[in-house]
């Protein structure tokens, strides 16, 4: 194991002092134990929690070594001076980790500092202070399940006696972080209607939103909480048939398009127009809601703050189960549907105990401030709402999230697909997220027809048959909006998600630089997941120090202390390093050029080289229906059924570590021997290794809270056995879409072009010895179309150049 901790706080001894006193472990006992060994074996009493004599701590302390040959209780019962060597052999122990297996007995502190836990810098024989110091930071340093001690402590009950504090005294905060003093078998569930500022159905009302409210009973005292608010279109259920009837056939042929001369002014989403229906009337107002659930379909990050003093919001938004309206993949309706709930929160916008009744009902026990969680649509969201402005959001925690869909379901011209989800597209995902279907009477008699002609109408507004980007696409960019966030961001993505590519949020990162708010991004090697119960990194204290400043505004330097950029390393398991920046502008490239099967400095090459796109029928059929060769085989570096459908270059073997930092650019001269075409690429590292698992491996329970919920450890590990290649970025453009996604150009058969593309964004590191390659071919069999067509690319490869932003 290696510890990663980021969120930990240094903290003199007069704050140890008082934060000890605040959770109670420095009390009037511990200050008046005179020796260390006394002091000592008061806290550890404290964290015996199961213990209810002194007897039976005995019995404890006796299972543990203070030195090689002696236990703990004979060790403190003759008052024996406490050292480093001690105190971290304990500490070893306490942390669950094996003798022989992570640590030597006679030599902890070697294992503390193999592992990067910390200690204090105090040698020799301790006094009361440093032991207490000692303690404090015991208490905020990770054991090996991946949380801190603390809430190790927490899980076995430690608070539980904290749960009936005045809400004067709540929350209750350590080491800058809230902490589990809420009793989750008292929490509250609501349920309330809001009001939107939409009527996506054209019913002549304004949808009704279905919003459920997770909230500590404290609020019933006149505590106020901050919210985790998470919009999720799954929130209420999904239409997998329905989906997966709704699901495009890629087999078909790419089409020569009819050139323009758009510019970006003619195909700009300016509004629909549409004027709102006045706000219903209120016939009362009341403080109680009346409707409530039995269990939301939960974020564990979330579950994590109930027990801390969050309160946790989940709204499926328009076009949902119980809510009004209808589905509109990532339009501003769903965007400012999305923000309508933070309005209620932050107390500018109405809310209904149910949905005829017109009782308003406002979030009286919320503090105003809102920041939103969630990962791929529901990081989405976030990103959307932020690009608002709007009030009362302090922050986003956006995770694996679309900041234009253009990016998403389009790449430069072409119709593609995320990642494992070939004919999706963003009708495919309305009607997936569809769940008003689940209600027969509501759907079948109020909106089926309406749903089906904007389905049809959305089908041909997205023109999947081009893939340009147009009107329909510029309505759902981000982007174009990045300059109106005004919340703080905390962006998390990972460097092999091919469902939504890195580009998402690196286009967003860049955009931010700009913008006046404070920035962090998280960068792990996993594809599309959460990283919330991740052994090696301490990303759940993270997340704490961020909420618990910018929710409850404490000023625990959370802004200052966290690094601006966090990014697994791809090669050494459990290893996470800081840096300042991610794909800087001016970071200088290494330029590559293409020659015979090679990426070379010098000389030029003059040769031009070519491939097919055509293969044989039942070789097009097995790659078809097993992707995941196809994905082996177009980038194998040895001959096999695709050893004419593409190119490749490799570089000499890298003389040492080489990190990949940002986007890598391509510049190709391109001929194709029909009036259409299309190139894809793949940048790959070549060179035996034992590679990361491309899931996390489970490794066991987590517990969230005392007798609450439980999430899932895992870690990225090594796999068996060594492989030779990994793919490290890929890129696609349609041949007649050379200078922008909305401009389609006149494509001459057998004439070359010049053609630049920049590659999906990467932080990448070659090992030593390892050698770069470039993959040049067209179809892509997980993303693009399949038409399996009759055409050939010619290169000149002394038009041909790659540049790579390596960081030194």
């Amino acid at each position: 194991m290696k510890n990663n901790q980021f969120a930990r706080l240094f903290a003199d001894h007069k704050t140890v002092l008082n934060e000890l006193q605040r959770i109670h472990f420095l009390d009037d006992r511990v200050g008046r134990a005179v020796t260390p060994a006394g002091t000592y074996r008061l806290l550890l009493r404290k964290a015996f929690l199961k213990v209810r004599s002194g007897n039976e701590l005995n019995s404890k302390l006796k299972n543990y070594l203070a030195t090689p040959d002696t236990d703990l209780k004979d060790y403190l019962d003759n008052d024996r001076p406490i050292t480093p060597n001690v105190f971290y052999l304990v500490a070893l122990q306490l942390f669950d980790f094996l003798v022989d297996v992570d640590y030597a007995i006679n030599d902890p502190l070697t294992a503390m500092e193999k592992m990067q836990l910390p200690v204090i810098e105090a040698s020799g024989v301790w006094n009361k202070d440093q032991l207490l110091d000692a303690w404090y930071l015991l208490l905020t340093t990770h054991t090996k399940d991946g949380q801190t001690f603390l809430d190790q402590l927490t899980n076995q009950g430690y608070f539980a006696s904290f749960y009936d504090l005045p809400a004067s005294r709540k929350p209750l905060f350590f080491n800058g972080k809230a902490q589990a003093v809420f009793d989750t078998a008292k929490l509250i569930r609501d349920v309330v209607y809001v009001e939107s500022s939409v009527d996506s159905d054209h019913d002549g009302k304004r949808d009704l939103l279905k919003v459920e409210i997770v909230r500590p009973a404290d609020t019933e005292k006149d505590l106020k909480v901050p919210v985790l608010y998470t919009a999720s279109p799954y929130n209420q259920g999904i239409n997998d048939e329905a989906g997966e009837k709704a699901t495009h056939n890629v087999n078909v042929p790419l089409k020569e398009k009819q050139p323009n001369d758009l510019s970006y002014q003619d195909i700009a989403y300016h509004g629909d127009g549409i004027s709102l229906p006045e706000p219903r009337p209120v016939s009362g107002e009341t403080k109680q809601a009346t409707e409530t659930f039995s269990r939301e379909q939960s974020y564990t990050l979330n579950d994590y703050f109930l027990a801390r003093g969050f309160a946790a919001v989940y709204s499926a938004g328009i076009g949902t189960l119980d809510s009004d309206g209808i589905q509109t993949c990532g339009d501003p309706q769903q965007t400012e549907a999305t923000v309508d709930v933070i309005e209620w929160l932050s107390g500018k916008r109405q809310a209904f105990t149910n949905r005829t009744d017109n009782i308003a009902i406002t979030a009286w026990w919320c503090n105003g401030s809102v920041a939103m969680t969630g990962r791929s649509y529901l990081g989405t969201l976030a990103t959307a709402a932020a690009t608002t402005g709007v009030e009362g959001l302090k922050t986003i925690i956006s995770e694996a999230a679309i900041s234009s869909w253009y990016d998403y379901y389009r790449d430069s011209g072409l119709t593609i697909a995320p990642g494992g989800f070939p004919g999706e597209d963003a009708d495919v995902l309305a009607i997936e997220t569809m769940s008003r279907m689940k209600s027969a009477a509501d759907y079948q008699l109020n909106i089926k027809d309406f749903f089906s002609r904007q389905m049809k109408q959305m089908a041909q507004d997205m023109d999947r048959d081009s893939g340009n980007y147009n009107t329909f696409w510029d309505a759902r960019n981000y982007r174009k909006n990045m300059k109106h966030i005004k919340c703080d961001v905390l962006l998390v993505h990972g460097l092999n998600d091919w469902n939504v590519k890195p580009r998402q949020v690196e286009k967003l990162w860049q955009g931010l630089r700009d913008v006046p708010v404070t920035k962090k991004i998280i960068l792990h090697q996993g594809q599309h997941i959460y990283i919330n119960a991740f052994r090696s990194i301490d990303y759940t204290d993270i997340i704490n120090l961020w909420v618990s400043h910018e929710l409850y505004g404490i000023e625990n330097g959370a802004k200052e202390s966290l690094p601006n950029v966090i990014v697994q390393d791809n090669v050494t398991p459990e290893t996470w390093n800081a840096y300042h920046d991610w794909s800087e502008p001016d970071l200088a490239k290494t330029t590559y050029k293409l020659a015979a099967g090679k990426l070379v400095i010098t000389p030029v090459s003059h040769e031009v080289q070519s491939f097919k796109d055509h293969l044989p029928e039942d070789v097009f059929n097995r790659y078809a229906t097993h992707i995941d060769q196809w994905e082996h085989d177009i980038i194998e570096d040895q001959r096999n059924d695709l050893a004419e459908n593409r190119l490749l270059f490799k570089s000499q073997p890298m003389d040492g570590d080489t990190m990949i930092d940002g986007n890598v650019d391509i510049h190709v001269k391109v001929a194709a021997n029909r009036p259409f075409g299309m190139l894809s690429f793949q940048l790959v590292d070549y060179g035996e290794a034992k590679r990361f698992n491309v899931s996390p491996t489970p490794i066991h329970g987590m517990d969230l809270a005392y007798h609450w919920r439980e999430d899932r450890l895992r870690e990225f590990t090594l796999a068996n056995f060594a492989t030779p290649f990994k793919m490290i970025s890929k890129g696609h453009i349609n041949l007649q879409n050379r200078e922008n996604p909305w401009k389609t150009n006149e494509l001459k058969p057998d004439q070359f072009y010049d053609v630049d593309i920049e590659l999906q964004p990467t932080f990448h590191k070659l090992a030593a010895g390892h050698q770069l390659g470039l993959v040049i071919y067209a179809t892509d069999f997980g993303m693009t179309v399949r038409g399996n067509q009759d055409l050939r690319y010619a290169l000149e490869l002394a038009g041909c150049h790659l540049d790579v932003p390596f960081k030194k």
